[in-house]
Order: C-alpha cells, then sequence, then structure tokens
C-alpha cells in the first residue's frame, strides 16, 4: 500500500510538470514573436523539458503556472532566463572545417588584396557565437593569417543568450571540448591547468582581447552596430527560422559588409529561393558584390 501511495505522488508530481498543448502554444507564440523561432507542435516536449527545471529552481507547482509567471509579472530578467532555457547551443571548434580552410586560402587573401588602407585591421563577425569556440576558432585562423603581415584583426561576437555569453566571456573548455583544435595550435592559443581530477584549458590573454562579446537579437529592427565586416558568420541560424525570417534576416545581416564581403551558412542552411544581396561563391559561401 505505501508503494502504491509513492507511485501515485510520483504521478501526481509528473502530471504538474506536463505542458499542456494551450500552455505550448502561448510559449511557443512568445518565442516565435520574439526570437523568430519556429515553433511546431513537435517541439512541446522539448520546451517542456528545458523548462522542468526553472520551475524547479522557482519553487513553482506547475510549468503552467510558470507561464503565468512569466507573462503576467512584467520582469524582464525571468524573461532572460526564459531564453536562456528555451534556445539550442551546440557548437564546436572547428565546426565545418571547410569554411575555415575557405576563409584562409580564399577569402582573406582577397580581401588583402583589394584596394584598401593597409593599416586597416580586418573585422570579422561571429553573429550566433554560442559559448565561444566558433570566434575563438575565427581567431586563431585570423592570428595565424596575420602574424607575419603589418595588420591586425577584430572580432564582434553575439548571441541572444546571455548563458552561453558569459561562458564565452570567460574562454574556459575542457580537453573533450579543444580536441578539434588542431595539436600545432594548442601550444600557441591554449593553456591547460595543472588539475588531473578536472583538466581544463583557456584560451590564451592575448586572443581572448581579439573578441569583443555582446547579446543580439536577430528579431530586433536595429542591431545597433556601427562597424562594418569583410567576414560574417551566420552559421546554424537559418535553420531555425520560416523563409520570410530567413531572408529579412540575412538582409538585415548582409547591410553590415562590407562590399566584397563574405557571408558563411552552415552547410545544412540554404539561402534557395531567398532576395538577398549576396552571390554564391563556395559551398555555404556568399559573397556581396564589389
Amino acid at each position: 500500500m505505501h508503494q502504491t501511495s509513492d507511485l501515485n505522488q510520483h504521478d501526481a508530481a509528473t502530471d504538474v510538470l506536463q505542458l499542456s498543448p494551450k500552455g505550448f502554444g502561448r510559449f511557443a507564440h512568445y518565442i516565435t514573436g520574439e526570437l523568430g523561432i519556429k515553433m511546431p507542435d513537435s517541439k512541446m516536449s522539448m520546451i517542456q523539458s528545458r523548462l522542468v527545471r526553472r520551475v524547479r529552481e522557482l519553487g513553482l507547482p506547475s510549468v503552467e503556472h510558470y507561464g503565468e509567471y512569466l507573462f503576467t509579472s512584467g520582469n524582464t530578467e525571468e524573461r532572460e532566463h526564459f531564453i536562456n532555457a528555451v534556445t539550442t547551443n551546440k557548437t564546436d571548434f572547428f565546426r565545418e572545417p571547410e569554411h575555415f580552410k575557405f576563409l584562409a586560402d580564399v577569402a582573406l587573401p582577397s580581401i588583402r588584396g583589394a584596394a584598401r588602407n593597409e593599416s586597416e585591421p580586418i573585422r570579422v563577425w561571429s553573429a550566433a557565437c554560442s559559448s565561444g569556440e566558433e570566434p575563438y576558432t575565427l581567431a586563431m585562423v585570423l592570428s595565424e593569417f596575420t602574424q607575419k603581415r603589418q595588420f591586425g584583426f577584430a572580432i564582434l561576437a553575439t548571441d541572444v543568450s546571455t548563458k552561453v555569453l558569459q561562458i564565452a566571456r570567460h574562454g574556459v573548455y575542457s580537453e573533450e571540448q579543444i580536441a578539434p583544435v588542431p595539436l600545432e595550435l594548442r601550444s600557441k592559443y591554449l593553456l591547460h591547468n595543472n588539475s588531473k581530477s578536472e583538466p581544463l584549458v583557456r584560451i590564451v590573454p592575448k586572443l581572448r582581447q581579439t573578441v569583443s562579446f555582446h547579446q543580439l537579437n536577430f528579431m530586433m529592427p536595429d542591431y545597433r552596430i556601427q562597424d562594418r565586416f569583410d567576414i560574417v558568420f551566420l552559421r546554424n541560424v537559418l535553420i531555425y527560422f520560416d523563409k520570410k525570417t530567413q531572408e529579412a534576416v540575412v538582409n538585415k545581416v548582409c547591410r553590415y559588409l562590407n562590399p566584397g564581403g563574405y557571408l558563411f551558412i552552415s552547410h545544412s542552411e540554404s539561402m534557395f529561393g531567398l532576395d538577398v544581396s549576396v552571390n554564391r561563391v563556395g559551398t555555404s559561401v556568399y559573397r556581396l558584390p564589389m
């Protein structure tokens, strides 16, 4: 009898954490409106699982109560927690390595070969930087390219999630995470701690200083970015948007490209059928006309 009672209590606890279709619809409408991310019904279980931890942290009785708390409190800090919970942040060092080869062999020589002030730095934007692996990879590639030349570089790294931006700013990673970094670059750009139980590495200060991290939501009407860029990495972003939003975001991003600048998207993404201002010049690589 006692075991049955415990079972019933467990079932009741599970029930209150279940997200109803109506509750999911409310969250989905907000996510799409605020972040542009498509939210079909198939995403309901994912959203539910991601919100359960926050519900427990706040001591709320159910996911449904969390919806009331989120939408009626006017608490902007909680909306930040919500965005951190529901956004996906999968990334790796040297992810889709063909892009970094194209960058070093084609894009960077082309940019430096164009008529421009020789002392002007190359400017790069990692537009969905997640926990920092992409912008730090870019920094390694650019450092290798510029070290024997008389110019520098600067990288802007943005993401909508404040949680991953905090991780990125620290620049600390596990041995497993840095596995894709070529051995010859590890000795130059990574510092190892002395812990055998929890070995960690950190991006060297000189490289971290080349990257500036800021929060940015692609749905904002004005990105408030002052610079123009030679390279933009907009990878693993478009897959979350519908066609109309994809086109709008790409065209807004392209406003910040210099003539002749390059735009990189993920191999899993396509701009087929979009009315955009860049032309395809490689696998998932586009260029703004000069």
